[in-house]
């Protein structure tokens, strides 16, 4: 690298800072063409200069190692609220204007893209999916690693760049993403590149890794199997020299490593740069740059303040914006000698696009795992493990394109699934040893006990053009509701962007859910993801709850071909009857919800309606249908099933919502309801408080009674099961006679014998282990 070169990234980055300044504090003037002035000010300072500095100073290298290569360069970057950074070097670089006409490379443009940062109307200070290039917003910071490595995943030809800060570094997400690196193929994945960002403080506090010593840093990066390679200090001339000779260095390592098939020690990078370098060393007399004072804005007040302003305009000037930009504020030609060309600049790779690589997953045909169903109820069948089948063949179809993973903490088997090992194993680049399973250089499944990771990783997967399906324990997939609420955000304000591609959908499947977590206990038992998806807007999520196999089938296919959405899927894997035909079974999940014709005896207007959603729920409410055919033979009972949550909202909240005259014509408008839900009952009342026969809808489900215990004690303790379902007729519908008071007391019988059996023998009543649908 020759001094002249250095000196053009030392003139980007110089660049890079000032219009990154400019967006925290200038609403006009943008070329300093005239002295500050107060009205020159945003009126409201925001943004986080702290880590801006390293992260230009990273771009601008990385373009120069990308143009000399000819390298395909993700950049990924953890401290995403700096957001300035990125935003300054899309604009540089062309691929802002080239996305927003209205934001052009000249004064005008410089104009826009400073007044528009974190102002009304504006663009956020974080990297969010307004900013080309990005796959990751980073305003919650831990999942920078998982995300690039996610992208990493069958691309080889893709380096991933992953600026990693330090006071990211400290979450409990990032401390387990360091080990992803056991994950990778060198030859089939992309690589990779860390860059652990000590710029020493985070908003009010020193970074732990910043103030480590030396060596300590250094065996700790060693011991997760890396190897670093040291950028350190604050004069930059020198950190330049320095910068450039490390990246050749890295490049050229990871040229190595591609042609490897063993486990290699992957580079990365330790950059130890001070925080708000190159800004106000020193306000009022207090140090600022290198401490955790320079983290926002480092000098506040300044319309108010002639002093602060005078030390603004100093700073600006500093980088001889002059020398950067010409009279009409665009950059001077010089600086475009850094940029790569088209698709290899960092705002314009497709793969920060992902919907522009994605290519249609191919899909066996469901009937083809379809079970059969001669009669309702009478077989069953484990609904998950028909699902492996399926997915085993999505494997398989899908192997060339190599674009189809399943993710999970190690619960790809326990859930059933394990028809997929027989096609694929599960990616594995550590030591292996004769008593293992699965385990592949090479396989489609990711299986990792860090929920987290296994979110990032997929999220990085689908962003870049990807498809992928999450199974997990319904109880524990709670350790990513941050995650997932992230991944919503960025999924609502993605689709709002005419630019950014469809990709596809966030699937989720919940599986040893909570009414079979009998075995393992009160801590197992929590079916509140649901609540906490059922948050975000309409347009993003759906929630689907298919009563047995032949449904799980027709659910799972629809969300794996769908675009733009998180879709969660709570579904058994222990034997459940097979309620529906394969035919039966589409259309049911074409309506989303939708009478039992041959489980209702209503005719046309029915007495009660006894309505469920999830598969226990649906047994327990057949069951009770059963008890009320035998016992009161002139009850109009309609049953009702409902496979999509969002049916029951009204159509003018959700897109698949009903409108209200369908929902009257299911319900009705006045006669009781009694539903069994697979979750917290509270949630079908917010879904339907509008509905006119509101007032009459009475909700069991889960109310937080468990233990370690049966299946249908499971049931029984939280008054969810058929003889407390058939109480719940008997007292809601009028005018039953004597009839009812004896099958009421008979009911609370069967319960109280239930109670003295469980504690006697340790398993169920035999009518209910024998019970099928007649």
């Amino acid at each position: 690298m020759s001094h002249a070169d250095l000196s053009l990234v030392d003139a980007y980055w110089r660049a890079a800072n000032y219009l990154s300044a400019g967006q925290i504090y200038l609403m006009d003037n943008p070329l300093l063409t005239e002295p500050l002035a107060p009205e020159h000010i945003k009126p409201r300072l925001l943004g986080h200069w702290g880590t801006t500095p390293g992260l230009n100073f990273v771009y601008a290298h990385l373009n120069r190692v990308i143009k000399e290569r000819d390298l395909e360069v993700l950049f990924v970057t953890g401290p995403g609220h700096g957001g300035p950074a990125l935003l300054a070097n899309t604009w540089l670089e062309g691929t802002y204007s080239e996305t927003y006409p209205d934001v052009p490379r000249d004064g005008e443009g410089m104009r826009r893209l400073f007044r528009q940062f974190s102002f009304p109307g504006g663009v956020p200070s974080h990297v969010a999916p307004e900013v080309p290039g990005s796959i990751h917003e980073g305003g919650e910071l831990g999942y920078s690693l998982a995300h690039a490595f996610g992208a990493a995943f069958d691309n080889p030809d893709l380096i991933v760049a992953c600026v990693v800060g330090d006071g990211e570094a400290e979450t409990g997400p990032l401390a387990t993403s360091w080990h992803a690196n056991k994950f990778l193929n060198p030859v089939r994945d992309g690589a990779v590149l860390p860059i652990l960002h000590l710029n020493g403080y985070k908003i009010a506090n020193p970074s732990l890794l910043a103030r480590i010593p030396r060596d300590e840093l250094d065996a700790l990066l060693r011991g997760y199997g890396y190897t670093p390679y040291y950028v350190e200090g604050d004069e930059p001339d020198v950190m330049h020299a320095r910068m450039a000779e490390v990246l050749d260095q890295v490049v050229g390592e990871i040229a190595r490593i591609k042609v490897r098939t063993d486990r290699p020690r992957w580079p990365m990078i330790v950059l130890r740069s001070p925080k708000g370098w190159t800004g106000p060393s020193e306000v009022d007399g207090v140090p600022v740059e290198n401490t955790w004072r320079a983290h926002q804005v480092p000098l506040a007040g300044v319309r108010d303040n002639p002093d602060h302003l005078r030390q603004l305009e100093a700073w600006l000037r500093s980088y001889l914006p002059e020398e950067l930009f010409d009279a009409n504020g665009a950059p001077r030609p010089e600086l475009s000698e850094l940029v790569p060309h088209g698709t290899r600049r960092m705002g314009a790779t497709p793969h920060a696009n992902g919907g522009l690589l994605l290519r249609e997953l191919k899909m066996p045909s469901v009937r083809e795992h379809a079970v059969d169903v001669v009669k309702h109820g009478t077989t069953q069948s484990e609904p998950t493990r028909a699902l492996g089948r399926m997915l085993r063949d999505i494997i398989t179809l899908n192997a060339g394109a190599a674009d189809f993973r399943v993710f999970g903490p190690d619960e790809t088997a326990s859930n059933r699934l394990g028809a997929v090992f027989e096609v694929t194993g599960k990616q594995w680049q550590a030591e292996t040893l004769p008593v293992d399973e699965h385990l592949s250089h090479d396989g489609r499944v990711v299986e990792v006990l860090s929920e987290h990771l296994c979110q990032g990783m997929l999220e990085g997967y689908l962003l870049t053009g990807r498809h992928g399906l999450f199974n997990c324990y319904e109880a524990f997939i709670h350790i990513v509701d941050s995650m997932f609420n992230q991944h919503a955000k960025w999924l609502k304000t993605h689709q709002r962007l005419d630019w950014r591609r469809p990709i596809a959908s966030l699937n989720y499947l919940l599986s040893s859910h909570v009414w079979r977590q009998d075995h393992n206990g009160f801590s197992h038992q929590d079916p509140g993801f649901i609540d906490h998806v059922m948050n975000k807007k309409a347009e993003v999520v759906r929630v689907y709850l298919p009563p047995d196999t032949n449904t799980l089938l027709q659910v799972a296919d629809h969300c794996l071909r769908s675009r733009d959405y998180v879709n969660v899927i709570v579904a058994g894997k222990n034997d459940t009857p097979d309620w529906l035909s394969a035919d039966e079974a589409a259309l049911h999940c074409a309506r989303g919800a939708g009478i039992w014709e041959w489980a209702s005896n209503d005719e046309d207007e029915p007495d009660v309606v006894l309505a469920c959603a999830g598969d226990a729920p649906t047994v327990e409410v057949l069951a009770a249908t059963s008890l009320l055919r035998q016992h009161l033979p002139s009850l109009r009972v309609r049953v009702v099933n409902v496979v999509d949550l969002m049916r029951l909202q009204p159509d003018t909240e959700h897109p698949h919502g009903m409108p209200d005259r369908e929902f009257d014509a299911v319900f009705t408008t006045d006669r009781p309801v009694i539903f069994a839900y697979h979750g917290y009952p509270w949630l079908i009342h917010r879904l339907t408080y509008r509905r006119t026969n509101h007032r009459n809808l009475h909700v069991r489900g889960y109310k937080e009674e468990g233990t370690t215990t049966t299946p249908f004690d499971m049931l029984v303790l939280n008054d969810m099961d058929r003889y407390r379902l058939v109480i719940d007729v008997v007292d809601r519908v009028p005018g039953l006679g004597p009839k009812a008071a004896r099958l009421r007391q008979l009911m609370q019988d069967q319960r109280t014998r239930h109670h003295a059996w469980i504690r006697e023998h340790g398993e169920d009543l035999p009518e209910v282990r024998d019970w099928t649908w007649q």
